[in-house]
């Protein structure tokens, strides 16, 4: 076989993803991530980014990471564990463990690392369990996968199946029973059933690790999270939040228990092999976290616009599923139609991104949308407006 063959079947996977609607072009974000930003060379109302309190070119960030690089330089040059852990590193933790009400913290390169080295970490025997929403963040079903853990996936949301799994034989004699769910599902918009799960695992034994992703600095008092909102904060063992979305810069953290921290330090390998954040990004990190303690009218205005927006769309007659937060999907159903149609808003100055199969069900194909809270009523309006010009032009309402 010639030398020149051997990655061919790249180009016919590309041709593959191309029919099935699955080829990515990617985007290209010309200037800072705003509410109306320039894409593409296009300015647009931008509906796709996840930055909810509009703090990713906020000012205050800006000058905290100019003031890290002036003192600790642009990086760390190694892994925690070795070197790479400087004071400030230890100065956002602390202030993460406050703000989440628990023990201690531990940040992580992102938000899929962490989650990744919980459930790889925690789930270490063929007699554990790892019990997980069927709609949970990929980079959990990858963490399970990568855990030694028997697995079960129980129906979205449906507590009588999580029930009947925890009463299961194998879950009886599990030596570990884990359940494992998104906060905020990131492609509906909905909520877990926080307090239904917290009784089912104390009733059967079993500790609860929450993604909130998307409900860090969206959801609970001042962003604190959904278990905050439930008021479940000492009942949920393990607690995961992102730096990347509402916090405006990036990572992840796990917040939990002393011993949890302490035993992730020692075990987790996204931690253990990978550098640590630049001091710049971890100040930025800081500053985000005082905004969030001291304008809780950042996320209050997130709210009043999303609202503003859902009622918007549902008085258009779009079927916004059964999203409960900023996350608003526009149900279209059909992946062809779903791409044409944020082709034309986007002609028409408003980016809403088309999520389409295998991302979500068959026939669930969507536009998924995100408002901030640096959205004007002007930019919502605008955007609304466009939404029913072409979405009656397309027959989708």
């Amino acid at each position: 076989m010639a030398t020149a063959n051997l990655m061919g079947f790249l180009d016919e996977e590309i041709t593959r993803l191309k029919a099935e609607g699955r080829f990515v072009k990617l985007r290209i974000l010309e200037g800072a991530q705003e509410p109306v930003s320039v894409i593409d060379g296009k300015k647009v109302v931008n509906l796709t980014s996840n930055n909810y309190l509009d703090l990713a070119n906020h000012p205050a960030l800006k000058a905290a990471a100019q003031a890290a690089i002036a003192k600790y330089g642009v990086g760390t040059a190694a892994v925690r564990p070795i070197i790479g852990t400087m004071d400030i590193h230890m100065a956002l933790e602390k202030k993460l463990a406050e703000f989440k009400g628990t023990e201690a913290a531990l940040v992580f390169q992102s938000g899929f690392t962490v989650n990744v080295a919980c459930c790889q970490s925690l789930m270490t025997d063929a007699s554990d369990l790892l019990i997980s929403d069927e709609l949970n963040h990929a980079s959990i079903i990858d963490g399970a996968r990568l855990s030694k853990a028997a697995r079960k996936v129980y129906p979205h949301k449906d507590m009588k199946a999580l029930q009947a799994i925890l009463e299961s034989p194998e879950a009886r004699a599990a030596r570990r029973k884990m359940i494992v769910t998104d906060g905020v599902f990131s492609m509906d918009g909905d909520l877990a059933p926080l307090p239904a799960i917290v009784e089912l695992a104390e009733k059967y034994g079993a500790f609860v690790m929450v993604d909130d992703a998307h409900a860090s600095g969206v959801m609970g008092r001042n962003g604190r999270g959904t278990p905050d909102h439930f008021g479940l904060t000492s009942r949920v063992q393990i607690q995961i939040g992102t730096l990347s979305k509402a916090i405006g810069s990036i990572g992840g953290y796990v917040a939990g228990s002393r011993s949890l921290i302490d035993y992730l330090v020692s075990t987790a390998r996204p931690f253990t092999f990978s550098s640590s954040h630049p001091p710049s990004v971890t100040a930025t990190c800081i500053a985000a976290l005082d905004i969030l303690l001291n304008e809780p009218e950042r996320i209050e205005k997130l709210w009043a616009n999303a609202r503003h927006f859902k009622d918007g769309l549902r008085k258009l007659g779009f079927d916004t599923g059964v999203s409960e937060t900023p996350i608003t999907p526009v149900i279209v159903g059909d992946t062809a139609k779903a791409q044409q149609f944020s082709a034309r808003l986007f002609h028409e100055g408003v980016f809403a991104l088309s999520i389409c199969y295998p991302i979500v069900a068959r026939g669930k194909d969507r536009l998924r949308t995100i408002v901030s809270s640096g959205h004007t009523a002007r930019d919502l309006d605008f955007a609304l407006e466009k939404f029913a010009k072409v979405g009656k032009e397309l027959g989708i309402i």
